[in-house]
């Protein structure tokens, strides 16, 4: 084929993790960056345009998903590339910096770009003289950075002056005009800081982004000084990707009947409703916890399941079930011992439904008008705390709710608030579930407590999780022990 032949990307989006993947090809032949673990997305879109898979191309070790890569390769016969140096199980083709391969009418070199993890590689995509297209994985972000802290706690400055470093070599060494195509930033908790926008070129990025326009040690200091927890879940992440991941089942699990659930609930599996914060509170399964299908489900719903907990989804419809089947199978959640579609009274069959009491910011006002001495929880992480939180509120990180309960009085009204009020129902329904009948769901957005006369103060938080190191001012990073990864499977 000819140096006419230009890159054409087709973008995978998965929202619920704030990643992309992508497929590249020049009309014929393909190759894939990145692929989640649900491949019949990407088979989809190879079957509908005729395109020939020829290889599939990791830029790292993945830490916030069990990638469909080696699945999808092997069902192709098409070549699996991971960055030289990565420890895997199975039988892979290693790239390091400058390897290329010719994809027909495409040529696809690797660069080593080290910062997210030590041995990424980003891949330059181009066709003839034309500037192409870098896929930067957890390298260059639009606007920002991947966080140096999911390797270690002691890597987390080295490798954040290696990803400032990193990101200066594609900004030097590519032509302004090439696209960038970045896996994480679109509200992955992967990304250094928040990103901007939607679409950038090298160009765009060497004016705007910090790493390319800020010193380097203000810019460490910064990326450091932003970064808080993230999901327990990416223990288990990056063990599965190495053992060799298969793809996602996406085979509805099997029935629940109103027996089951009830035997769920009495022996401490998590039955999770998956329906509307609204429906919820006007009745649901006692005992069950509100996840709304529609929100950023799989991110809390994965960070706060005891690992290998059984697990019952009960939707309005099977797509809601069969949503957030596929958003738990892309971290790894694969055991779901049954579903149901209905409502309460098909649930209980005959049993009263639970309810729970919903409010906004002007409630909470004027319920500490009545009584200054109300109790008030702020369930947000740390970052969030301190940039500013109701005065007089407890910080329990909803991640810590579980083991941090006993702080609340259970026989006393207690509201509870977050960011939009999402994992504000998580953890009503969390403490309501042991037993707590007194507890008062915020359902509003942050930014109404000031509107509605709370008084909002910044300090630090007083309580720091196991496993921080500190800056002068606030967190930095923190390191999970992975726990046993086969819990899950």
């Amino acid at each position: 084929m000819s140096g006419a032949v230009v890159p054409q990307v087709l973008v995978v989006a998965t929202p619920g993790l704030g990643d992309r993947s992508y497929l590249v090809h020049d009309g014929a032949h393909a190759v894939v960056v990145d692929a989640q673990r649900d491949i019949d997305r990407v088979q989809a879109l190879l079957d509908e345009n005729g395109l020939s898979l020829a290889a599939v191309l990791e830029t790292h070790l993945h830490n916030d998903y069990v990638s469909g890569g080696l699945a999808l390769a092997r069902r192709h016969g098409a070549d699996y590339v991971v960055p030289a140096g990565v420890d895997v199980a199975f039988p892979a083709s290693r790239a390091g910096d400058g390897h290329s391969l010719t994809v027909g009418g495409l040529t696809v070199r690797a660069l080593h770009t080290p910062g997210h993890t030590p041995h990424h590689l980003s891949y330059v995509v181009t066709a003839g003289d034309a500037p192409g297209a870098v896929f930067s994985g957890g390298s260059l972000l639009f606007g920002s950075v991947g966080r140096s802290d999911l390797v270690s706690a002691e890597l987390a400055e080295p490798l954040a002056r290696a990803q400032a470093r990193s990101v200066r070599r594609l900004a030097h060494q590519l032509d302004g005009r090439t696209a960038v195509y970045p896996t994480h930033g679109f509200g992955s908790f992967c990304s250094a800081t928040q990103t901007h926008g939607d679409a950038a070129t090298i160009a765009d990025e060497r004016a705007a982004n910090p790493a390319l326009t800020e010193p380097e040690d203000a810019f460490v200091a910064a990326t450091l000084a932003g970064l808080d927890v993230f999901p327990a879940y990416y223990a288990h992440m990056g063990p599965a990707n190495a053992e060799g991941p298969t793809a996602a089942d996406l085979a509805l699990p099997a029935p629940a009947d109103p027996a089951s659930i009830a035997a769920t609930l009495a022996a401490g599996g998590w039955v999770v409703d998956l329906r509307s914060r609204e429906l919820f509170a006007g009745g649901h399964v006692p005992g069950a916890l509100s996840f709304d299908v529609d929100g950023p489900f799989v991110t809390y719903l994965a960070w706060m399941l005891p690992v290998g907990a059984p697990l019952v989804l009960l939707g309005a419809s099977a797509e809601q079930v069969r949503t957030a089947q596929r958003e738990l199978a892309r971290v790894g959640v694969d055991r779901i011992a049954g579903h149901s579609v209905g409502d309460p009274a098909h649930w209980l069959a005959g049993g009263e439904p639970a309810t729970s009491t919903r409010t906004d910011f002007a409630g909470l006002a004027r319920a500490l008008a009545e009584d200054p001495a109300t109790p008030v929880v702020d369930t947000r992480q740390h970052l969030e705390w301190e940039a500013g939180h109701v005065d007089g509120a407890v910080h329990i990180p909803f991640y810590e709710l579980e083991s941090r309960r006993g702080e609340i009085c259970p026989t006393t009204a207690t509201y509870v608030y977050c960011g939009s009020g999402y994992r504000a129902a998580a953890a009503v329904s969390l403490l309501a579930r042991h037993g707590y009948d007194h507890v008062v769901h915020v359902d509003d957005a942050f930014d109404n407590a000031v509107r509605a006369g709370l008084p909002v103060v910044t300090e630090a938080a007083p309580h720091r999780p196991p496993g921080w190191t500190w800056t002068a001012s606030r967190a930095s990073v923190a390191t999970f022990t992975p726990p046993d990864l086969a819990a899950h499977r």
